[in-house]
């Protein structure tokens, strides 16, 4: 009676999962995230409107408006008054703008003639300022 009490112990069905493979699978996951994650997070987010796009209508009094002309120079527009400044000088006054009103829109106009290069450094500059999301300025299409 002894051994038939035995072999049904050594017989009874074993109710584990084995999560090893779950757990090897998890962590590549979690380093291709890891690696993939940074990439995506760089650049500077920039809604080009079309062609044919409808002008944008005035609904915020609040907007700031950076420009750089053909000869390189920077300039605020808040209130109609333009002066040229420097680039620091713009990132400090933009810093200090949102400071006091950190809702407030914020664009760029740039002259057609500027390298790409400066234009993307006067965003990269208001973003530094802490301007979350800034918007370019165009001309319309009127070739149609």
């Amino acid at each position: 009676m002894a051994r038939s009490r035995r072999s049904k112990n050594k017989r009874r069905p074993m109710a584990e999962i084995n999560v090893v493979p779950y757990i090897d699978v998890m962590l590549v996951l979690l380093v291709i995230f890891m690696i993939t994650a940074p990439m995506l997070t760089q650049g500077v987010d920039v809604k080009l409107p079309n062609a044919n796009a409808a002008p944008m209508q005035d609904t915020q009094e609040d907007v700031l408006i950076a420009s750089i002309d053909a000869k390189r120079q920077f300039y605020i527009d808040i209130g109609g008054k333009q002066e040229p400044i420097t680039l620091v000088q713009l990132q400090d006054r933009v810093s200090k703008i949102l400071s006091q009103n950190p809702k407030m829109t914020i664009l760029v106009r740039g002259d057609k003639n500027v390298p790409y290069g400066d234009v993307i450094g006067l965003m990269v500059a208001l973003q530094g300022a802490g301007a979350p999301n800034v918007g370019l300025v165009t001309e319309p299409d009127n070739k149609q």
